[in-house]
């Protein structure tokens, strides 16, 4: 059954298996396929809340139809790809977009950047992005505008398309977990002053002081980690980090 063609009674299943609640790997475990197969299906036809069996698998019998019938092409120019597959890469994109949304990442502004995260350069234009997810101009301007307000890719004019881009940087996830230290010890400190208010001998007390105590050697521990590995699996020319790329 994998690699064969999902059918209108699969596409059913995965819309019961929705409703329900279960996760894309327990549907296709149902189905005998792979996730990213299921994956793939509910992210092109709705997502997990709008997802319709009957409209995917009419879809589905369309696009079936037309990549029968039309001749391959390949994949646009500049499009990031590195030569790769056009339906890998997609794969991909689809799964990192379900376990960001899991995170609790909105829908479109996960699939912006698992779009941003596998493409080469880490950098798009709106055009592109529009072509890539294949939706409107305003989805796109809303989903960098939130992820710009949140610190998690920055704009950039491009002078040679006269154009910007949006750049998802490689220190993303460092400066994610540096923001979540500062808001733990944020907490701690707030519990260490209402520890003291309430009394460290009372329950409460005692409660917080352990709470406060716990957040501030975890958020210590966190920067320290994320400055050392940032510095270890940094994906800059080792001359950008100062490092001697001669030096052996």
């Amino acid at each position: 059954m994998p690699g064969e063609r999902l059918t209108q009674q699969d596409r059913r299943q995965i819309a019961a298996g929705l409703r329900d609640g279960l996760t894309y790997a327990a549907i296709a475990r149902g189905l005998g396929r792979p996730t990213s197969t299921v994956t793939r299906e509910v992210m092109r036809n709705g997502g997990p809340g709008g997802y319709h069996a009957d409209q995917a698998h009419r879809a589905g019998t369309r696009h079936a139809r037309r990549r029968d019938t039309a001749p391959p092409t390949p994949a646009p120019a500049g499009a990031g790809l590195g030569g790769r597959d056009p339906r890998i890469v997609e794969e991909v994109a689809a799964h990192l977009t379900e376990l960001l949304m899991q995170t609790g990442v909105p829908q479109m502004m996960a699939k912006v950047l698992a779009t941003l995260f596998t493409t080469d350069s880490g950098s798009l234009t709106s055009a592109e992005l529009v072509q890539r997810l294949h939706v409107s101009p305003a989805s796109i301007s809303k989903a960098v505008g939130y992820l710009e307000d949140i610190k998690i890719i920055k704009r950039e004019r491009d002078p040679r398309r006269r154009a910007e881009r949006y750049v998802i940087d490689d220190d993303l996830w460092v400066q994610a977990l540096l923001a979540s230290a500062r808001t733990n010890t944020r907490i701690a400190d707030a519990s260490a002053r209402g520890a003291q208010a309430l009394g460290a001998t009372t329950p409460a007390g005692a409660r917080l002081e352990n709470m406060s105590r716990f957040l501030s050697r975890v958020s210590d521990d966190l920067v320290r980690s994320a400055e050392h590995w940032r510095q270890v699996y940094s994906t800059r020319p080792a001359t950008e980090t100062g490092v001697d790329p001669t030096a052996t």
